[in-house]
Protein backbone atom coordinates (compact mmCIF):
# COMPACT_ATOMS: atom_id res chain seq x y z
CA UNK A 1 0.00 0.00 0.00
CA UNK A 2 1.19 3.65 -0.81
CA UNK A 3 0.14 6.80 -0.93
CA UNK A 4 0.20 7.95 -4.42
CA UNK A 5 0.36 12.45 -4.46
CA UNK A 6 0.05 14.83 -2.30
CA UNK A 7 2.92 16.14 0.72
CA UNK A 8 2.90 11.78 2.14
CA UNK A 9 3.49 10.64 -1.22
CA UNK A 10 5.44 8.09 -1.65
CA UNK A 11 4.51 6.74 2.05
CA UNK A 12 4.35 2.84 1.88
CA UNK A 13 2.93 0.60 4.47
CA UNK A 14 2.85 -3.20 4.80
CA UNK A 15 -0.20 -4.43 6.35
CA UNK A 16 0.37 -7.06 8.81
CA UNK A 17 0.00 -10.89 8.25
CA UNK A 18 -3.98 -12.58 8.61
CA UNK A 19 -5.12 -8.07 8.66
CA UNK A 20 -8.57 -8.39 8.99
CA UNK A 21 -9.30 -5.77 5.99
CA UNK A 22 -7.93 -5.56 2.16
CA UNK A 23 -6.88 -1.92 1.09
CA UNK A 24 -7.96 -0.41 -2.38
CA UNK A 25 -5.96 -1.34 -5.21
CA UNK A 26 -3.67 1.02 -6.05
CA UNK A 27 -5.19 1.19 -9.56
CA UNK A 28 -8.57 1.45 -8.35
CA UNK A 29 -7.53 4.31 -5.53
CA UNK A 30 -5.93 6.65 -8.66
CA UNK A 31 -9.23 6.30 -11.07
CA UNK A 32 -11.31 7.06 -7.81
CA UNK A 33 -8.89 10.56 -6.86
CA UNK A 34 -8.56 11.12 -10.58
CA UNK A 35 -12.62 10.85 -10.77
CA UNK A 36 -12.66 13.21 -7.44
CA UNK A 37 -9.68 15.61 -8.48
CA UNK A 38 -12.37 16.65 -11.70
CA UNK A 39 -15.22 17.12 -9.72
CA UNK A 40 -14.29 18.49 -6.43
CA UNK A 41 -11.80 20.28 -4.64
CA UNK A 42 -10.48 18.34 -1.88
CA UNK A 43 -8.40 21.30 0.09
CA UNK A 44 -9.87 22.16 3.50
CA UNK A 45 -12.38 19.24 3.28
CA UNK A 46 -13.82 17.51 6.23
CA UNK A 47 -13.96 13.90 5.36
CA UNK A 48 -15.45 10.41 7.02
CA UNK A 49 -13.96 6.99 5.80
CA UNK A 50 -16.51 4.65 7.23
CA UNK A 51 -15.07 1.11 7.26
CA UNK A 52 -11.56 2.69 7.46
CA UNK A 53 -9.61 -0.75 7.44
CA UNK A 54 -6.28 0.26 6.17
CA UNK A 55 -6.40 3.93 6.07
CA UNK A 56 -5.29 3.35 2.77
CA UNK A 57 -7.83 6.18 1.40
CA UNK A 58 -7.62 8.13 4.86
CA UNK A 59 -4.15 8.56 4.46
CA UNK A 60 -4.49 9.58 0.51
CA UNK A 61 -7.45 12.23 1.13
CA UNK A 62 -5.00 13.87 4.01
CA UNK A 63 -2.09 14.00 1.54
CA UNK A 64 -3.95 15.71 -0.81
CA UNK A 65 -5.01 18.51 1.66
CA UNK A 66 -8.46 17.34 3.33
CA UNK A 67 -8.54 19.48 6.20
CA UNK A 68 -9.78 16.55 8.73
CA UNK A 69 -10.34 13.04 8.38
CA UNK A 70 -11.90 11.15 10.76
CA UNK A 71 -11.99 6.91 10.24
CA UNK A 72 -14.03 4.99 11.44
CA UNK A 73 -13.45 0.59 12.18
CA UNK A 74 -15.08 -1.42 13.94
CA UNK A 75 -12.02 -4.28 14.30
CA UNK A 76 -9.59 -3.33 16.72
CA UNK A 77 -6.70 -4.23 14.93
CA UNK A 78 -7.25 -1.55 12.31
CA UNK A 79 -7.72 0.79 14.98
CA UNK A 80 -4.06 -0.31 16.76
CA UNK A 81 -2.77 -0.20 13.41
CA UNK A 82 -4.23 3.22 11.76
CA UNK A 83 -3.18 4.85 15.35
CA UNK A 84 0.03 3.23 15.04
CA UNK A 85 0.56 5.18 11.01
CA UNK A 86 -1.06 8.51 12.06
CA UNK A 87 1.74 8.94 14.65
CA UNK A 88 4.73 7.59 12.80
CA UNK A 89 3.08 10.09 9.49
CA UNK A 90 3.06 13.05 12.26
CA UNK A 91 -0.29 13.63 11.19
CA UNK A 92 -2.54 13.54 14.63
CA UNK A 93 -4.09 16.90 13.60
CA UNK A 94 -5.04 16.08 10.05
CA UNK A 95 -7.17 12.56 11.44
CA UNK A 96 -8.32 10.70 13.96
CA UNK A 97 -9.51 7.15 14.52
CA UNK A 98 -12.37 5.91 16.21
CA UNK A 99 -13.44 2.60 17.13
CA UNK A 100 -16.83 1.76 15.84
CA UNK A 101 -19.51 0.15 13.67
CA UNK A 102 -20.15 2.25 10.92
CA UNK A 103 -23.91 2.42 11.02
CA UNK A 104 -24.12 2.68 15.12
CA UNK A 105 -21.42 5.74 14.52
CA UNK A 106 -24.15 7.32 11.87
CA UNK A 107 -27.11 6.57 14.09
CA UNK A 108 -25.47 8.08 16.98
CA UNK A 109 -23.82 10.90 15.01
CA UNK A 110 -25.24 14.60 16.05
CA UNK A 111 -24.25 18.10 15.51
CA UNK A 112 -21.53 16.83 12.84
CA UNK A 113 -21.29 17.13 8.82
CA UNK A 114 -18.63 16.19 6.63
CA UNK A 115 -17.92 17.66 3.04
CA UNK A 116 -17.48 14.04 1.87
CA UNK A 117 -18.06 10.32 3.14
CA UNK A 118 -16.48 7.48 1.99
CA UNK A 119 -17.15 4.04 2.94
CA UNK A 120 -15.86 0.59 2.09
CA UNK A 121 -17.98 -1.81 3.87
CA UNK A 122 -16.99 -5.96 3.70
CA UNK A 123 -17.80 -6.90 -0.27
CA UNK A 124 -19.61 -9.76 1.00
CA UNK A 125 -21.72 -7.77 3.58
CA UNK A 126 -25.27 -6.43 2.69
CA UNK A 127 -26.23 -3.35 4.54
CA UNK A 128 -24.79 -0.98 2.02
CA UNK A 129 -28.38 0.28 1.48
CA UNK A 130 -29.47 0.92 4.91
CA UNK A 131 -25.76 2.92 5.64
CA UNK A 132 -26.91 4.85 2.47
CA UNK A 133 -30.22 5.72 3.97
CA UNK A 134 -29.31 6.35 7.44
CA UNK A 135 -26.04 8.63 6.82
CA UNK A 136 -28.94 10.86 4.60
CA UNK A 137 -31.53 10.96 7.27
CA UNK A 138 -28.82 11.68 10.07
CA UNK A 139 -27.97 14.61 7.53
CA UNK A 140 -23.98 13.31 7.93
CA UNK A 141 -23.26 14.68 4.78
CA UNK A 142 -23.40 18.61 3.91
CA UNK A 143 -26.07 19.89 1.89
CA UNK A 144 -24.30 19.20 -2.12
CA UNK A 145 -21.38 16.91 -0.07
CA UNK A 146 -20.82 13.96 -1.86
CA UNK A 147 -21.20 9.91 -0.59
CA UNK A 148 -18.91 7.73 -2.39
CA UNK A 149 -19.50 3.64 -1.68
CA UNK A 150 -16.87 0.79 -2.78
CA UNK A 151 -18.42 -1.91 -3.27
CA UNK A 152 -18.43 -5.20 -5.58
CA UNK A 153 -20.05 -6.13 -8.46
CA UNK A 154 -22.57 -7.88 -6.95
CA UNK A 155 -24.12 -4.81 -5.25
CA UNK A 156 -26.07 -2.57 -6.46
CA UNK A 157 -27.21 1.14 -5.02
CA UNK A 158 -28.50 2.64 -8.59
CA UNK A 159 -31.72 2.63 -7.06
CA UNK A 160 -31.15 5.19 -4.47
CA UNK A 161 -32.43 8.07 -4.66
CA UNK A 162 -28.95 9.75 -3.84
CA UNK A 163 -27.88 8.18 -7.16
CA UNK A 164 -25.48 9.75 -8.84
CA UNK A 165 -23.65 8.08 -11.06
CA UNK A 166 -20.74 4.64 -10.55
CA UNK A 167 -17.25 4.31 -12.11
CA UNK A 168 -15.42 0.57 -12.13
CA UNK A 169 -11.45 0.32 -12.00
CA UNK A 170 -11.00 -3.66 -12.42
CA UNK A 171 -13.80 -5.48 -9.87
CA UNK A 172 -13.72 -2.44 -7.38
CA UNK A 173 -16.65 -0.54 -7.88
CA UNK A 174 -17.62 3.12 -6.90
CA UNK A 175 -20.89 4.83 -6.50
CA UNK A 176 -21.56 8.19 -6.21
CA UNK A 177 -24.43 9.96 -3.97
CA UNK A 178 -25.41 13.31 -3.30
CA UNK A 179 -28.59 14.94 -2.36
CA UNK A 180 -28.30 16.93 -5.79
CA UNK A 181 -29.06 14.24 -8.13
Amino acid sequence: MRIIRGILKGKRFATPPNFPSRPTTDFAKEGLFNVLENRVDLADMEVLDLCAGTGNISFEFVSRGAKHVLAIDSHPRCVQYLKGNIRELEIETLMQVYKSDCIVYCRNAQNVQYDLIFTDPPFHLHFHEELIQTIFDKKILKPGGLLIVEHGKQTDVSSSPYFSFSRNFGNVHFSFLSDET
